[in-house]
């Protein structure tokens, strides 16, 4: 019979969350005094604030010169459709999706701005085919999928000469992956992922391309003013200085720069990778040694090292959902970990954040405590029959 002593060791800090996610190590609210509080973002304090945000994030992400970095309402999906609805129906379009929020990118340009655009759904734990995608298409698609645990390996398959716009969301992806800059036209993310920063803003990276495009080209639809991008013909450059569209959150602002300046402080982008890619590592080690649960993604060269998603695969178990749903909440109870539920619309499982801020230690100390659930949980089940 397995032992069901509990572990003896837990993690210090036992947030997963896949989003918003874990805070970097050490943080504390003292950390934000900095932040200028009841004064205004366009005053010359906060231009400055929104400005070295943007300059940060350059540099850390290696985001070239030419390219230009807006911070925007509505966390990623606010940057997705900003760039969907002011960009795309200057070409024929291709919709790639691989998880959730993919499949969310196509109802709103198939059913919502009514393009007749070619659709190509991957199951979860898998990725579309690139090799078969018209990149002389505008082609919008996730690098990581947040609710599948896939991810794209590389950016190969993209051509340097294509003639339509890349559309590429990030936001699991950047400052844990490799983003080669000279594919992706337009690249979105949020704060509340990788950096564990806080909700409600999203950035919007424009390649000189994507910018000749919102230049000289203007949809067929009405654009909110929030969507705005454009004034007269001529991209409005302010937004791309720190001159936010609406009010940003200064608090929030500060909080991106303190998980910037840790970034930079550790190494920069190669360091934040290494540790992501360890802690995935070690939730890829612990399945490879017990068999009843496994990687959904297929694939290890596509395997996410950040929204690291887990299937049980014991065949005792008769019902996965409520099976996964239970092993979590015993983790939960425990206090060892929180929120590692896989996503409502992914297979049942678990989803275990890796991201940069979360230590491998703790990732470490948690394998022993899903071990000590799932085996409880079976225990309860012949208990049961």
């Amino acid at each position: 019979m397995t032992d069901l002593t509990a572990p003896a060791q837990r993690p210090a800090n036992p947030r997963f969350s896949s989003g918003p996610c874990a805070k970097i190590p050490a943080f504390s609210l003292d950390l934000l005094a900095d932040a200028p509080l009841g004064r205004s973002h366009r005053a010359a304090i906060g231009k400055a604030k929104l400005k070295e945000a943007i300059d940060l994030t350059r540099e850390i992400l290696g985001v070239p010169a030419d390219y230009r970095i807006g911070i925007v309402p509505g966390s990623d999906t606010g940057a997705v459709e900003m760039a969907m609805w002011s960009l795309l129906g200057a070409r024929p379009v291709e919709m790639l999706a691989w998880e959730s929020f993919g499949e969310g990118w196509v109802t709103d340009v198939v059913k919502q701005l009514k393009l007749d655009a070619k659709v190509k759904i991957a199951p979860y734990g898998q990725i579309v085919d690139l090799a078969t995608v018209d990149f002389n298409s505008d082609v919008v698609f996730t690098w990581n999928g947040t609710t599948s645990g896939v991810r794209l390996p590389d950016a190969h398959a993209i051509p340097a000469n294509r003639a339509g716009l890349t559309i590429c969301d990030a936001t699991s992806a950047a400052f844990a992956m490799e983003l080669d800059w000279a594919k992706l036209d337009v690249t979105t993310f949020s704060w509340q992922k990788v950096l564990g920063g806080e909700g409600a803003h999203g950035i919007l990276i424009l390649s000189p391309r994507a910018v000749e495009r919102l230049e000289t080209y203007t949809p067929a639809w009405p654009l909110p003013k929030i969507f705005r991008l454009t004034s007269k013909g001529k991209l409005i450059e302010g937004i791309f200085v720190g001159e936010t569209i609406n009010t940003p959150s200064m608090l929030a602002v500060e909080d991106y720069l303190v998980a910037l300046k840790w970034a930079k402080s550790i190494g920069g982008l190669p360091a934040l990778i290494a540790r992501a890619t360890a802690n995935a590592q070690t939730v890829w080690d612990f399945c490879a040694t017990n068999p009843w649960i496994a990687n959904l993604a297929e694939n290890p060269a596509t395997a996410s090292t950040t929204s690291v998603c887990l299937k049980f695969t014991d065949p005792r178990i008769t019902d996965g959902e409520a099976f996964a749903k239970a092993v979590a909440k015993r983790l939960e109870k425990a206090g060892v970990a929180y929120d590692i539920g896989a996503y409502r619309d992914a297979p049942a499982g678990l989803r275990i954040w890796c991201g940069s801020t979360v230590e491998q230690a703790d990732i470490a100390a948690l394998m022993p405590w899903i071990a000590h659930a799932f085996h409880s949980e079976i225990n309860a089940l012949a208990n049961a029959a």
